[in-house]
């Protein structure tokens, strides 16, 4: 008795003097929301950022993870993506268009995802119990002002499926969840899905996120940023070829800046068909840069020049664009835009949720969605993800045992 007590009592000192369960140790520290940016270590216990610091004793920790050269960052956050799978409708993004998320997300650092209008107020409980409460992944979602979602063909084009009252009920139910109203791919020349789209965020006090669908005269582009959207409101695929950027010498037009500078937000959603070189490479040095960066993650996309988030950041930063800057424009700056400012940063006592970045030097090939390529030098890699405190990607077995320590029978 007296033996086994004695064991306890050293087992529970020993425990005292590691209160971490994680220490990633050595990397470089880049958290926008609270202005770091230098070697330092981050300490995790219970699910949360514990202590982010210099010099944090590997004694006090259960795990060590070395992050020398590699750059510590806030668990990613992609505002556009569909992950409404396993429905069984063809061609549709509220089925199989869409990814589950876990097969896609933490090896490229991502930890919360929102899903982009996949589903409306009619089928959200359905996507809430097929996917999001199924998943590791945080996911939230901005429900499709059409109330059976993104059902492709006639079923986005129903103007009566357009139900302001009923879609902001569904958010207002859910506010844990849905964090603003989507209107998509829709054809005609009126207003009518936009403005109900703003009138169920006006209800709900959510912002609103658009995808143009066509483009026509007698709708024009300008008049939706410029009067339509209000403050806090994002429109996604920027550099889409469509969009009235450039002017005939090659000058951003005066519009868009005016659009930002009334709080509209630009959102890159690079998609399988929502991001050219042409629009990109030329806007970007005359300061038409992204408020937040996004894949528009899907069938397509993931598998053409989109890829994944972590190629999507290397194309922001390549076209000039700081480090510290993409990871502000994929971390807090997207956390603000849907109103979740407990995401996007490594405060200590926020949930732990980062990402261990690798950014290679090199020669490498960007493609847009037309296949022109754009050369860069730089190239990031994914090495770990944690999600609330848990190791759930790591590429090199950084927080893995050597199995020679493990005994025989391990």
């Amino acid at each position: 008795m007296r033996l086994w007590l004695g064991w306890l009592i050293t087992l529970t000192a020993a425990l005292a003097q590691q209160p971490y369960d994680i220490l990633i140790q050595g990397g470089h520290v880049l958290d926008p929301r609270n202005n770091r940016n230098g070697v330092m270590d981050v300490a995790i216990a219970g699910g949360k950022i514990a202590r982010v610091a210099p010099g944090i004793p590997a004694a006090q920790a259960r795990k060590v993870v070395a992050a020398q050269g590699l750059y510590v960052v806030p668990g990613l956050i992609d505002i556009h993506v569909h992950v409404y799978a396993g429905t069984g409708m063809t061609g549709a993004y509220s089925g199989d268009n869409s990814v589950y998320p876990d097969g896609h997300t933490f090896r490229t650092g991502v930890t919360t995802v929102v899903d982009a209008g996949s589903s409306g107020w009619r089928n959200f409980p359905d996507f809430k119990n097929r996917v999001i409460e199924r998943s590791k992944t945080r996911v939230l979602a901005m429900l499709n002002i059409v109330g059976r979602g993104m059902g492709g063909g006639s079923i986005e084009q129903t103007t009566s499926d357009m139900d302001p009252k009923a879609t902001a009920d569904t958010a207002r139910k859910y506010p844990e969840i849905v964090v603003g109203v989507k209107t998509a791919h829709y054809t005609a020349t009126d207003w009518i899905a936009v403005d109900r789209a703003v009138e169920a965020g006006n209800l709900a006090k959510i912002p609103v996120m658009v995808d143009f669908g066509s483009f026509t005269d007698e709708r024009p582009f300008q008049r939706l940023v410029l009067e339509k959207l209000r403050p806090g409101d994002m429109y996604t695929h920027m550099y889409l070829g469509d969009v009235p950027m450039l002017d005939a010498g090659g000058k951003v037009l005066p519009y868009l800046f005016q659009a930002r500078g009334r709080g509209v937000k630009f959102d890159v959603g690079h998609g399988g068909g929502s991001f050219v070189w042409r629009q990109a490479a030329r806007a970007f040095p005359q300061g038409w840069t992204p408020d937040s960066i996004s894949t528009d993650l899907h069938i397509t996309s993931m598998n053409a020049g989109m890829k994944d988030m972590a190629t999507t950041m290397s194309k922001i930063l390549i076209l000039g664009a700081s480090l510290p800057d993409v990871i502000q424009m994929s971390t807090w700056s997207p956390a603000q835009q849907i109103l979740r400012p407990d995401l996007g940063h490594l405060t200590e006592g926020a949930g732990a949720d980062l990402a261990v970045l690798r950014l290679h030097k090199g020669d490498f090939g960007f493609l847009d969605v037309r296949r022109a390529v754009h050369q860069g030098d730089r190239k990031l890699e994914c090495e770990l993800t944690i999600r609330a405190g848990q190791v759930v990607w790591d590429l090199n077995g950084r927080a893995g045992e050597d199995w020679r320590k493990m005994g025989t029978d391990y």
